[in-house]
C-alpha cells in the first residue's frame, strides 16, 4: 500500500493535491480511469470515472479533463438517438460541474462557447433552432468576451446571425454590428498570437536556435493564426454582398444624425464604407470629417487620406497617411497601416515608395508574410523595365522568387501562396539550358531601376 501511495503521489504532484483529505478509493479509481484514457480505452474508463465523479467531484480536475474525452467518445459512438442526447446533456452538465468545483481553471467564455458549439454540432438530434443557438452564443460572448476565442465558434456565431438576417429575423443594423464585433475580436486574437510569434521569429533571425519548448509554442501560435486566417475569409464570404453600398449607404444615412457624436459608430461606419469601396458617396466625406473632428486618430487620418486619393491629390493623401502612422502607437496596428498604404502605392505603380512601406510593416510585424509577396509581385511586374538584356530582365524573377520564399518562412497562412508564387516566378526565369548556353552560372547580376539589388545566377 505504501508503494501504491508513493506512486500516486508522484503522479499528481504537479496538481498540488492534498492527499491526506482525499478518499483512497477515489484516488485508486482515478488512477485506473486516467490510465485507460491515456490508452484511449474510453469505454473501460467510463465506469471508474463515473464512480469518482459522483463520489468525489472536487477531488481532481482530471475528472473533468478526462471526462470530456470519455463523453465525446460516447457521443461519437452512440447509435441510438436517445443515448446520444443523454451523453450530450451529460457533457454539458460536466462543464457546469467543472465551473462549480474548479472555477479558477474554467474560463467562462471558453466553456460557454464550447457548450454552444456542442449543441450547434448536434442541433438536429437536439432539435435546436437557429434562434436558440444564436442566443446561446450571444450570451457566451457577453458573459466573457476575453476568453471567447475559439475560431470555429466565432465563425458559427456570426454565421447564425447571417442566417437570421436572411430569414428576416434580424435587421441589417444588427448584422453589420455583429460583423464588426466578430472581426474586431478576430483581429485581437491575431494580434495576440502574432506578437508572441514575432518574438520567436526575431530570435531565430538573430541566429539563436529556439529551445524545444519554444519550438512547440511556435507551432501552436502558427496553428491558431492559420485558423483565424481561414475563418476571416469565411466570415467575409458569409457576409457576401449583404454589406454592399446599396445596403450600407441608406442605413448609415438614416442613423448618422443619431450617431454623429459616437466615435465608435463613426469609425465602424467609415471603415465599412472604405472596405466595400463606397467612398465616392458624399456620406463617406461626412462620416470621416465628423470622426476626425470628434476623435482625431490614426484611423480618421487614414480615411482623410483616402478622400484625398479620391480627389486625385496624391501628395496630400500621403501627408494624411503619414499622419495616421505618426498617431498610431500600437506596433501591430501601425504595421497594418504601413501595409495598407503600401498597397495603395503599389496600385499606383509607385513601387519604390511602396517597398519602403512594406519593409516598415515587416519590421513591426515580422510574422506577416503578405508584404514579402507584395514586394515579390512588384519585382516581377518590373522585370521588363529593369534589365539591359533579355537574360538580365528575366533574372529579376529569381529575385522575386527569393522574396516570395520569405513569406512561407515566417507566415503559416501564406505557405500555399508563397509556393505558387515561387513556382510561377522560377518558370519565367532563365532555365538550366539557358544558363549553360550563356556561360553565366554563378554570376552576380546587378539589377537597376527602382529595385537596386543584385541576384546570383544559379550554379549548374
Amino acid at each position: 500500500m505504501k508503494t501504491k501511495i508513493t506512486l500516486l503521489t508522484l503522479l499528481f504532484i504537479g496538481l498540488n493535491i492534498s492527499f491526506a483529505q482525499q478518499d483512497e478509493e477515489c484516488m485508486t479509481k482515478l488512477s485506473i480511469f486516467h490510465e485507460y484514457v491515456k490508452a484511449k480505452n474510453y469505454d473501460a474508463a467510463y465506469e471508474p470515472w463515473m464512480a469518482v465523479r459522483n463520489k468525489c467531484p472536487k477531488f481532481n480536475n482530471a475528472i473533468y479533463i478526462d471526462g470530456e474525452k470519455i463523453l465525446n467518445h460516447k457521443i461519437k459512438k452512440a447509435t441510438v438517438a436517445t443515448d446520444k442526447v443523454n451523453y450530450i446533456n451529460d457533457l454539458l452538465k460536466l462543464w457546469e460541474q467543472r465551473a462549480m468545483y474548479f472555477a479558477s481553471k474554467t474560463k467562462k467564455g471558453e466553456y460557454a462557447a464550447k457548450a454552444c458549439q456542442l449543441m450547434y454540432d448536434n442541433r438536429k438530434v437536439l432539435n435546436k433552432t437557429k434562434e436558440e443557438l444564436y442566443e446561446c452564443y450571444d450570451a457566451a460572448y457577453k458573459l466573457d468576451k476575453a476568453t471567447f476565442t475559439n475560431p470555429k465558434s466565432l465563425y458559427t456565431y456570426f454565421s447564425l446571425m447571417v442566417d437570421l438576417y436572411d430569414a428576416k429575423k434580424k435587421p441589417a443594423k444588427d448584422l453589420f454590428n455583429k460583423y464588426d464585433d466578430v472581426v474586431e475580436k478576430v483581429e485581437e486574437e491575431v494580434k495576440n498570437y502574432s506578437e508572441k510569434l514575432n518574438k520567436l521569429i526575431e530570435k531565430e533571425d538573430a541566429g539563436t536556435a529556439l529551445t524545444k519548448k519554444e519550438g512547440k509554442f511556435k507551432k501552436f501560435y502558427e496553428s491558431y493564426l492559420k485558423a483565424y486566417d481561414q475563418i476571416s475569409g469565411s466570415i467575409d464570404q458569409k457576409l457576401g454582398d449583404r454589406a454592399n453600398c446599396e445596403n450600407l449607404i441608406p442605413l448609415y444615412k438614416k442613423d448618422f444624425e443619431a450617431h454623429k457624436n459616437d466615435a465608435v459608430w463613426l469609425q465602424r461606419a467609415a471603415g465599412k464604407m472604405s472596405e466595400k469601396d463606397c467612398t465616392d458617396d458624399p456620406l463617406f466625406f461626412d462620416l470621416v470629417n465628423a470622426y476626425h473632428k470628434l476623435s482625431p486618430s490614426a484611423n480618421s487620418a487614414y480615411y482623410l487620406g483616402i478622400l484625398k486619393d479620391k480627389q486625385k491629390k496624391s501628395n496630400e493623401a500621403i501627408k494624411f497617411y503619414e499622419q495616421a502612422i505618426s498617431l498610431e502607437t500600437d506596433k501591430f496596428k501601425k504595421a497594418k497601416l504601413y501595409n495598407r498604404i503600401a498597397l495603395k502605392l503599389k496600385a499606383k505603380h509607385r513601387y519604390g515608395k511602396a517597398r519602403n512601406y512594406f519593409r516598415q510593416a515587416l519590421k513591426l510585424n515580422p510574422s506577416n508574410g503578405r508584404p514579402y509577396l507584395s514586394i515579390a509581385a512588384m519585382y516581377a511586374a518590373s522585370a521588363n523595365n529593369c534589365g539591359d538584356s533579355n537574360f538580365n530582365k528575366r533574372a529579376v524573377y529569381w529575385l522575386a522568387a527569393k522574396e516570395a520564399r520569405k513569406a512561407a518562412r515566417v507566415d503559416p497562412t501564406q505557405k500555399k501562396n508563397s509556393a505558387k508564387s515561387v513556382a510561377n516566378y522560377e518558370a519565367k526565369a532563365p532555365q538550366k539550358s539557358e544558363i549553360f548556353s550563356s556561360g553565366r552560372s554563378g554570376e552576380v547580376i546587378k539589377i537597376g531601376c527602382w529595385i537596386g539589388a543584385s541576384v546570383t545566377v544559379p550554379k549548374i
